[in-house]
């Protein structure tokens, strides 16, 4: 049994990752975290009648529960998630970050810092997984015939844009032709003349209570592929959380992806 401290537990993937775990028996819930100032510090998760999470409290340390743990799941924001890795990693215990918009300096300290076990991803749905591994390939075969675009649409309470998604897709097209003078071009307005060759285009759209939608084009001379990733829930998230928890546990120190977790 894997024993996991959950944060963000307020939060809609972080009460999606409790609820699920909770009826997992493949995990134990030793703990639930939210920021310091989160009116629900204190209290317990749930109902009185619900025995099941009695035992937990919403802690506002992290500190002050972590040796509890052999796992933390990490779906904050990026200055939480810093603080988080860094109490993992002193503490010599593997920690699973799903945040989205981590910063370069962020993402450069967990690489040349971390001793400990660490999935990080921007996006922990197995599907998704499955599209940038396409993605990769289809990149390499199609190159110079075909204009490459990417869009995404979120839910309007969404902070950051482009999604870390998004994100994650611009660099492996990138990646798939790295010689190239790539032009990142994010959304379009007036007279811009020709589309030209090196650009990539990445178009953001908020609106509703869009979970998450993720589409690549590859625009040809006659024809057009699109890939598309619809997340309904946030379920295919949490599920991917649990399972990128279950398979850390066993694993060596390092910095691993849901491409490790999947092994595709």
């Amino acid at each position: 049994m894997v024993k996991i401290i959950i944060t963000g537990v307020c939060g809609k993937v972080g009460s999606t990752i409790l609820n699920l775990a909770l009826n997992d028996k493949d995990f134990d819930v030793v703990g639930t975290l939210e920021a310091k100032t989160h009116p629900l510090i204190g209290k317990k998760i749930g109902s009185s009648e619900d025995k099941s999470v009695n035992k937990l409290y919403i802690e506002g340390d992290l500190s002050n529960i972590i040796n509890k743990c052999d796992v933390v799941i990490d779906f904050t924001e990026p200055k939480a998630s810093l603080e988080y890795f860094r109490l993992a990693l002193k503490n010599k215990k593997a920690i699973v970050i799903g945040t989205t918009g981590l910063s370069e300096s962020t993402l450069t300290e967990i690489n040349e810092t971390c001793d400990s076990r660490v999935v990080i991803s921007p996006n922990m749905s197995i599907g998704m997984n499955l599209m940038f591994q396409t993605v990769e390939m289809l990149s390499k075969i199609m190159k110079d015939d075909y204009d490459i675009e990417i869009v995404e649409m979120h839910h309007k309470m969404k902070k950051d844009a482009p999604s870390g998604t998004a994100e994650k897709l611009k660099d492996i097209i990138e990646a798939s032709e790295p010689a190239r003078n790539w032009i990142e071009t994010f959304g379009r307005k007036g007279i811009i003349g020709e589309r030209k060759k090196e650009e990539l285009g990445i178009l953001s759209l908020r609106g509703g209570d869009v979970v998450g939608e993720h589409t690549v084009m590859f625009a040809g001379v006659g024809e057009r592929l699109e890939i598309t990733h619809r997340a309904y829930s946030r379920e295919n998230f949490a599920r991917g959380a649990l399972l990128a928890a279950k398979w850390l546990n066993n694993q060596a120190p390092g910095i691993y992806s849901m491409k490790d977790v999947l092994g595709i």
